[in-house]
Order: C-alpha cells, then sequence, then structure tokens
C-alpha cells in the first residue's frame, strides 16, 4: 500500500510523538506507516499537550516509562511535553540516536501561525534541533474518530522524498493534509495571518468567574495561491519547511543604520 524506501540494507531508527497524547487514534494511524520504513520508536506524553509548542518541563522530574507497545512497536509513556519527549530519546532514554522524528498526525490543522503554537511541530523543531531530518503531519479534521486513511498516503509519500533527499541543517517539515481524499501535494509557503482570540467569560458552580478561550483564524491573504491555507482551503496537502531561525531580515536590513 506504501512506497517503501529504495534501500533495506541499514533500517535507520525513527523516533514517532505527537502532542495529542499516547492514546489518540492520530499516534497509532502514523505508526502504522511509518513502521514500513524503519525501526519505529514510540514516546509520547501520556496526556493531551496541544498548544505546548516548544515548551518543556523544569519544575519536576521526568519519567518516560515502557507501556503497551502500539502495533508491536517499542512504545514509551512520557509525563512531559512533546519537546521533552524528543530531548529524552536523544538523551539516554534510547539504546542509539534517531536518524528521524516524526510527530503527528495531529488531530487538527497546524497551518500558518499556528505553527508556533503547535507541540505537534514543537516536536518536529526540537528533532531538527538535533540535526535529524523532522517532519510534523496534522490533518484538518478535529473529531477524536478523524479518517486518517487517505492521510496516510499523503504521509508515506512525502517521508518517502525525505528519506530520498534528506533535509538542511535545523530545518523541518509542516505539513497540512486537508479532510477527505487530497487533490495532490503543494509545496508552500506560510500564510499571513492569525488567531484572533475571544474569551468567553463564564461563571463556575460556586459563582466565580472564569474565562474559556475561543476565537477564529483570520487570513491576511486569502488570495494569495502560493500559502498553506491556500493549497488546504482547495483540498491540497501542504508543506512548508520551516527553519528555527527566527530572525527577521528585511528588518534587519531597514534598521542597520540605528544608532544605540
Amino acid at each position: 500500500m506504501f512506497p517503501i524506501r529504495k534501500s533495506m540494507s541499514e533500517k535507520p531508527l525513527i523516533l514517532v510523538t505527537n502532542d495529542d497524547g499516547i492514546h489518540a487514534k492520530g499516534l497509532r494511524e502514523l505508526v502504522e506507516v511509518i513502521q514500513f520504513f524503519g525501526d519505529i520508536v514510540v514516546v509520547s506524553s501520556e496526556t493531551s499537550m496541544s498548544g505546548k509548542s516548544c515548551a518543556i518541563t523544569v519544575d519536576h522530574p521526568l519519567r518516560a516509562v515502557p507501556v503497551e507497545r502500539i502495533l508491536g512497536v517499542p512504545t514509551y509513556r512520557s509525563n512531559g511535553t512533546p519537546v521533552d519527549s524528543v530531548k529524552l530519546s536523544f538523551n539516554g532514554l534510547l539504546n542509539r540516536k534517531p536518524g528521524y522524528v516524526i510527530s503527528g498526525i495531529n488531530h487538527g490543522t497546524n497551518a500558518s501561525i499556528s505553527v508556533i503554537y503547535s507541540g505537534t511541530m514543537g516536536a518536529a523543531i526540537e528533532g531538527s534541533l538535533h540535526g535529524v531530518p523532522s517532519i510534523g503531519f496534522s490533518l484538518d479534521d478535529y473529531s477524536r474518530d478523524a479518517d486518517f486513511s487517505k492521510a496516510k498516503i499523503v504521509v508515506a509519500k512525502v517521508f518517502q522524498s525525505v528519506l530520498e533527499n534528506g533535509l538542511p541543517p535545523f530545518t523541518c517539515l509542516n505539513v497540512n493534509i486537508p479532510k477527505g481524499k487530497p487533490k495532490g501535494i503543494k509545496l508552500c509557503r506560510q500564510a499571513h495571518g492569525k488567531w484572533v482570540e475571544e474569551f468567553e467569560k463564564r461563571t463556575d458552580p460556586h459563582g466565580r468567574e472564569y474565562h474559556w478561550l475561543s476565537g477564529y483564524f483570520k487570513n491576511f491573504e486569502a488570495d494569495a495561491l502560493e500559502t498553506d491555507m491556500y493549497a488546504l482551503d482547495n483540498n491540497y496537502a501542504s508543506v512548508v519547511p520551516v527553519t528555527t531561525d527566527m530572525t527577521c531580515y528585511k528588518t534587519l536590513s531597514q534598521i542597520k543604520d540605528w544608532k544605540f
């Protein structure tokens, strides 16, 4: 069903993680695909860590314990964040260094500015910082029982390309897949947009006020054809290269003559 890499002489160790927690359907579906490409190990948070971005744990000890295998693959449950799972894997948890980090498949899109909030992408970014090709996969379907059957084909195709071509150092891929059957896969740039945040004021049973985050995404360039949002809106999977260098070179050039 899935394409197999050209050489099977040396199987890479592939770290699989996510931010929806160890019981998420998307994690199991990702393992089902990636197991065709090498030796797999799963390290995932014990609960959902959506929105944790690149957060790390500094206020309590981290633990990663073996649990029931997912599809026969060695699996560890961590009490940390997605980035913690990657850090642990590269620093003593595993008996050899992973050659790839694959994160997802996230329940819900991580396109556009969501990349900076996403725990799925936080794990992929951390993988790239360890010098290995890393990919975050997300499906534009937030339901717990989402249909990943078509998404898995995209996962296989993108990972096959990374196996064959590699990625530049400190770079990872943000892959977002539309619900249903995609028309194809497009290489894109990140759309310029933001989440317009709204906090609903509510009252708990004890009469105390609290706020619940809601809101909506505003795309500032809805007609731009080369963005990830446009690809998703038109039923294409999007692939966006992401780098850890957050320098704004345009601004750097504009303010180079400032006197401090």
